[in-house]
């Protein structure tokens, strides 16, 4: 399913308009982004936590010359599914 599909959903299911269901998960989308971006956690209880990881910088090692690299730190987002997703995977 992707964004589109999503919105699609929110029209048939929820009867908004698609305007409404557009804004809705927008909305949705960059209110969790902003959380994320100043390092807080987003926790939907029954669905799952949005967490931000972070990645020390490291040596690396390019495979093609065998040269080593310096890998520089970054930070990734990480989802971990709630108890009542990972049921539902189940059934």
């Amino acid at each position: 399913m992707n964004k589109a599909q999503l919105i699609n959903a929110l029209v048939t299911d929820a009867k908004l308009s698609r305007r409404d269901a557009d804004v809705a998960v927008n909305t949705l989308f960059d209110t969790i982004v902003d959380e994320l971006r100043k390092g807080e956690k987003v926790q939907i209880v029954g669905f799952g936590c949005f967490d931000v990881r972070e990645r020390p910088a490291r040596k690396g090692r390019n495979p093609m010359t065998g040269e080593s690299i310096n890998i520089a730190a970054t930070r990734s987002v990480a989802f971990k599914p709630g108890k009542a997703l990972k049921d539902a995977m189940e059934k």
